[in-house]
């Protein structure tokens, strides 16, 4: 099992290259992503080459009054 993580935006676009980042999700579970408490997308955790991954399945777009 993968663990849960919090990542600010500006940490997180200070990864690089193999940087691990742990998600309380098993392979081929869904996963919800959000930026700044906000829902932004659904994925999925994939394996490619033996790595996890996430792919992004959906894009949440909402609109704003």
């Amino acid at each position: 099992m993968l663990g849960n993580a919090t990542i600010r935006v500006s940490n997180l676009l200070r990864l690089g290259r193999g940087a691990i980042v742990e998600l309380d999700r098993k392979v081929g579970e869904p996963i919800d992503i959000y930026v700044n408490n906000r829902l932004v997308a659904r994925g999925e955790v994939i394996v490619v080459d033996e790595r996890l991954g996430v792919t992004i399945t959906e894009v949440i777009t909402s609109t704003y009054n």
